[in-house]
């Protein structure tokens, strides 16, 4: 399929505001059934560019981060499918496979720049002491334009390249660079669960912790539930919290009550 400077220039632009959108703006832009159709629209097959958005969408559906451990990238990987699936004319549900590779690599970038972006911490800290905003802020335009700046050129070398090109780069990866990578993000789950723990310090909420552990495994060991698990622990959690806001709004309102309620004068009361 031929494409044109505009097209390449714009797919760049998406995958850029996609990547800044997953971890800053937070607005869903980045969600594969977003990206498949924008891309789609660029191309000029938005119906393929949705099916593959769709059912991108469903397979991701369930990955999140725990803590700083990244799941194969949805950006990238969203966008790519689509990408092969409208200039190579591929099945949707084969063009989500081939984007698994491409995905990987948007893992490893996102575990890059935290690795880098980690020292600069201290810094916005220190920034923080000294009441100086524009420095906090100036760091995080420096993270996001790195992130939004690396999926950009991966997604647009790709897509110029095709796919022997994003296979290749993918195989060229080098072990002990690979192997280090998931290492760092293996560990950074448990950075993620301890932060989580430094918060959840409060003996009210370890019921609620312990409890959830409880609900994981059982739901992990039925089969027919393993793949919604986290959905399902999550909609479960919401319950828990929900019901919890209602309670506490419910005795916050009845103390009110009691307080303004002082029987008037007339009986001395």
């Amino acid at each position: 399929m031929e494409y044109s400077a505009l097209q390449v220039i714009l797919v760049f632009i998406v995958t850029f505001i996609a990547a800044i959108d997953q971890f800053s703006f937070l607005e869903s832009l980045y969600q594969p059934i977003v990206t498949g159709m924008v891309i789609g629209l660029i191309l000029g097959d938005v119906q393929t560019g949705l099916i593959v958005g769709g059912t991108y969408q469903l397979m991701t559906i369930g990955n999140m981060p725990i803590g700083g451990a990244q799941p194969p990238n949805a950006v990238v990987g969203g966008i790519m499918a689509a990408i092969l699936a409208i200039t190579l004319k591929l099945d949707p549900n084969a063009a989500v496979a081939t984007a698994i590779p491409f995905s990987l690599l948007g893992q490893y970038g996102v575990t890059l720049i935290f690795t880098i972006m980690s020292p600069l911490m201290s810094k916005c800290d220190q920034y923080a002491a000294e009441a100086n905003p524009k420095g906090i802020e100036h760091i995080n335009y420096l993270s996001m334009c790195l992130l939004g700046l690396i999926f950009g050129v991966v997604v647009t070398l790709f897509f110029i390249g095709g796919q022997a090109v994003g296979s290749a780069v993918v195989a060229a990866i080098p072990k002990w660079l690979s192997n280090g990578l998931s290492a760092a993000g293996g560990m950074m789950r448990f950075v993620g669960f301890a932060i989580l723990l430094k918060f959840m310090m409060n003996r009210d909420m370890w019921g609620f912790y312990f409890m959830g552990f409880g609900l994981a495994i059982i739901v992990s060991g039925i089969s027919s539930l393993a793949t919604p698990a986290l959905l399902i622990l999550a909609l479960i959690g919401f319950g828990f919290a929900y019901w919890d806001y209602q309670q506490n709004t419910e005795l916050k309102g009845s103390v009110a009550v009691a307080a303004d309620t002082d029987g008037g004068e007339e009986d001395g009361i």
